[in-house]
């Protein structure tokens, strides 16, 4: 197994077979660069790039990674990034001396995560949310429109998804408030506006795409892992009541476009394919365009605690897997594309709450409470149907190696009150 010259803890989500991508700036001042995670350290690339030490790999430009987002690089392609990625992993290797011996290059380059501060990795144009867990769809249309109709006609045969709102897009540890709108109360004959009182989480995760694809110019679902550049953990907030009265006819709105939290590490598609596994079987078969023609998914062990106030301890919720999603990222990549739309360096897609057949496994609160009939008890004797004001949601999620783990690390956020 390749380890680091780095001490690395085999829980670590970031062994030398991940080291995920990000942007930071040390708190100590100076500007947004981008580097990878190693342990407790992060490599800080724009050193180690302006030392020549990734002249090998390819690059077409110089300070590529002294740039305050990721898009640049992921406009490269896979072809970079396979080879940066190899070149990062040799020079942090246990047996190259290149980094390792060079003690005035270490102490420039390798620098503690307590002395940073993460930011958005990328400059996100679009954001799509797609709608791809079966289980999850037909769990909450059974709650809305009982168990012989849980899933609209379309929902097997192609990705159902919306188009967000990217400028609300969030690094991990901000604040959310509480959001307002309209919401029509069950008995009453108009709508109210308020704070809303059924506060939402949704765990998912989310891709950035890379080169893209021009206008016109479908990506086939045969090559459209080509366009992924790496995956991070994603919590959609959602104000279900909200959303209940707004999304007919044209789906939801102000009840999502408030906030979207992502983590800041973005794990390389490459990190992920020693834990490549199939997918659900979909029946009836797809369309040709969406057909898949390798196993398509990746065992992802996927985590949510809630801490309120007066918790000491944060509580796990949630426990499910990526796996478990019906639709591909390949084949929701394909779907978005297919009637021509165009894909740009750090779009984000992702893919809806991922749900399982367990209860367990349910991937929000909705489902989990089921509408509120059966309230999530906690370990200090409170309860939960929804968000309260100062919950504290924590998502985590990791792939289980021989030895280590190749992990997103964790996406945090806390629920303040309305804003008036």
């Amino acid at each position: 197994m390749m380890k680091s010259f780095i001490h690395v803890e085999p829980e670590s989500h970031f062994s030398i077979q991940n080291l995920p991508y990000g942007v930071f700036r040390p708190v100590k001042g100076g500007k947004p660069r981008i580097g990878v995670a190693i342990g407790e350290y992060i490599l800080d690339l724009s050193v180690i790039e302006g030392a020549g030490l990734l002249k090998v790999t390819g690059l077409i430009q110089d300070g590529i990674f002294a740039q305050p987002t990721l898009n640049a690089f992921m406009a490269l392609g896979k072809d970079v990034w396979s080879k940066v990625r190899g070149r990062i992993q040799q020079l942090l290797s246990e047996e190259e001396a290149t980094l390792r011996d060079h003690l005035a290059l270490r102490d420039a380059a390798i620098l503690k995560m307590s002395d940073v501060e993460l930011l958005l990795p990328a400059q996100i144009g679009d954001y799509t949310d797609f709608y791809a867990s079966k289980e999850h769809a037909t769990n909450v249309g059974t709650m809305f429109r009982g168990k012989e109709n849980a899933l609209m006609s379309n929902w097997t045969h192609l990705p159902v998804g919306y188009h967000g709102r990217s400028s609300s897009v969030v690094i991990s540890g901000t604040d959310i408030h509480r959001p307002k709108g309209q919401m029509k109360p069950k008995d009453a004959d108009a709508p109210i506006f308020g704070p809303s009182k059924q506060l939402d989480i949704e765990l998912e995760m989310g891709w950035f795409i890379g080169p893209g694809n021009e206008q016109g110019k479908p990506i086939a679902a045969a090559h459209a892992e080509e366009q992924i550049f790496g995956l991070v953990l994603v919590n959609d907030w959602s104000a279900r009541d909200i959303q209940a009265w707004e999304y007919q006819p044209l789906g939801p709105f102000l009840s999502k476009s408030f906030a979207t939290s992502i983590s800041p590490w973005v794990v390389p598609l490459e990190a992920l394919e020693p834990f490549r596994v199939d997918g659900p079987n979909q029946d009836p078969t797809p369309l040709p365009y969406l057909h898949k023609n390798k196993a398509s998914t990746f065992d992802i062990h996927l985590e949510v605690h809630l801490k309120g106030k007066d918790m000491e301890q944060s509580q796990k919720i949630i426990s499910t897997n990526f796996s478990y999603l019906y639709w591909s990222m390949a084949q929701q990549i394909s779907h978005h594309t297919v009637a021509g739309c165009n894909l740009r360096p750090g779009d984000l897609l992702a893919s809806g709450t991922i749900s399982g057949s367990k209860k367990e496994e349910r991937g929000c609160l909705l489902e989990l409470t089921w509408r509120g009939s059966e309230p999530i008890k906690l370990t200090n004797g409170e309860q939960r149907v929804w968000l309260e004001d100062e919950d504290e949601i924590t998502m985590t999620g990791w792939c289980q190696g021989d030895g280590y783990r190749v992990g997103f690390g964790e996406l945090t956020g806390r629920i303040l009150p309305v804003i008036d």
